[in-house]
Parts: structure tokens; C-alpha cells; sequence
């Protein structure tokens, strides 16, 4: 079994990785400022720190689909901005996954033939 223990100076220099890495991504990686459901369009709608929004419909997406519009307007954004989270509908995405199309798992993006 391999030593999990770091000693202090092992710590700090992953920690340090840690830091550098979280600051790029989140310089890099779409962010998430606001998300809702538009009731009128039948949308949910993210509002992306870099001015752009995206929104896509709730059918499409597995665990948002045939969800109420009341559950749908429930959305966490997660801390950083880099996710999406519905605590009744036990449902998260990563905001690049939305971006790139992804709605789910491949059997369920298989089944909307998309």
C-alpha cells in the first residue's frame, strides 16, 4: 500500500500546484454568474461571466426533463461558477458540458440522437 502521508514541504509545494492550476481554469474555463428558468420560453438560461448567455430547453436534459417549472427554477450555481445544481431534482452539469453539448449520460444523449 503506498504512504499517503506528505511531509510539510511535499504539502506546500501540491498545494501551491493546487492554487496555480485552480487560477488558470478559472481565468480560462466558462463561469457561470447567473442561471433561471425562463418560465415564457420554456429555457433554462445561463448568464456566463464573459457577457455571454446560453440557455437551452429542460427536455433535453437528463433529470431537468418533464420536471416542474417550480423545481426548474430551483438552480444552484456551485462556488466557482463551473456548475449547475437542482437539489430536488438531484440533478448537476458542468457549465462546459452544457457549452459543448452535453445533456447527459451517453446512453441518454444516445436516446435523443443528438
Amino acid at each position: 500500500m503506498a504512504n499517503l502521508e506528505l511531509d510539510d514541504l511535499e504539502f506546500q509545494r501540491q498545494f501551491e500546484l493546487a492554487q496555480i492550476a485552480a487560477t488558470k481554469a478559472n481565468l480560462t474555463e466558462p463561469r457561470a454568474i447567473a442561471a433561471y428558468y425562463d418560465r415564457t420560453a420554456d429555457a433554462i438560461v445561463i448568464r456566463l461571466r464573459s457577457g455571454a448567455s446560453f440557455s437551452f430547453p429542460p427536455s433535453i436534459a437528463q433529470g431537468l426533463s418533464g420536471a416542474s417549472p417550480i423545481d426548474l427554477e430551483q438552480i444552484e450555481i456551485t462556488p466557482m461558477g463551473d456548475g449547475l445544481h437542482w437539489e430536488k431534482l438531484d440533478a448537476d452539469f458542468t457549465v462546459a458540458g452544457l457549452l459543448a453539448g452535453i445533456f447527459g449520460t451517453r446512453k441518454w444523449m444516445t436516446a435523443l440522437q443528438m
